[in-house]
């Protein structure tokens, strides 16, 4: 689901509830990653081993040796040099997203369940402007939970942005439109920065741009940061 939406250089693993026995996932993390979940409840210590077993998939694909991935500043996941990644999880979902430095600059990939988000929240997350297209969205495709994948796609938005700058983005700071494909189950995303973006390969990035799609009773999104094209820097 998830490599759908991400370019042919991504490697990307995922983990459904059923792919998992029961128990198979224990003992699996490094003593490094055990310390930070040595007191949590089960349910959290599945899902932090179970992203990371996708994690350790994807680097042996990529020809890297699998280590330790230990959460960092805001829980941002490290990475081995030279791979840039993101991982998501949510109930009987999990998934790992990993490339070379060398093809892309970023990238952020969020899974959430297709449902609609507690009262309260969009208000919490969306600008005025978003909150107008998730209403014609909705109006016209009402079987999708837009206001879920706007979260979701806060989520790639955010998780793409923190490893180029170190710095928070806000929920108001990216303005999201949402795109259709003629399926109506998956479509396009394009992020307007509304602060300061990164500077990429020497030119600063104001747009972020990505995919989602709706599938097995998930949304999932995902956005990647290219470098920048020879055409774009004369431009």
């Amino acid at each position: 689901m998830i490599e759908e939406l991400l370019p042919e250089s991504v490697v990307a693993v995922e983990a459904h509830s059923d792919d998992t026995a029961e128990g198979a996932w224990e003992g699996a993390l490094y003593p490094e990653e055990e310390v930070f979940v040595a007191r949590a409840v089960v349910k959290r210590r599945r899902e932090f081993t179970v992203v990371r077993l996708c994690a350790r998939r994807a680097m042996e694909k990529l020809g890297v040796a699998p280590r330790p991935v230990l959460p960092g500043e805001r829980g941002a996941p490290g990475w081995p040099d030279g791979l840039a990644g993101s991982m998501t999880h949510c109930d009987g979902y999990a998934a790992a997203a990993l490339v070379r430095t060398t093809d892309l600059a970023s990238l952020g990939i969020d899974a959430e369940p297709h449902s609609a988000l507690p009262e309260g929240v969009l208000e919490a997350i969306a600008l005025p402007a978003e909150e107008a297209r998730l209403r014609r969205l909705t109006a016209d495709r009402p079987s999708v939970h837009w206001d879920r994948l706007l979260f979701s796609a806060k989520e790639s938005v955010y998780k793409a942005w923190f490893p180029l700058t170190g710095r928070w983005l806000d929920f108001s700071e990216a303005d999201i439109e949402v795109t259709v494909d003629a399926d109506g189950r998956r479509g396009g995303l394009r992020a307007e920065l509304l602060v300061p973006g990164p500077v990429v390969g020497g030119r600063r990035i104001t747009v972020f741009t990505g995919r989602w799609t709706v599938r097995r009773g998930l949304v999932a999104t995902a956005v990647t940061v290219p470098f920048p094209t020879e055409e774009e820097d004369a431009n």
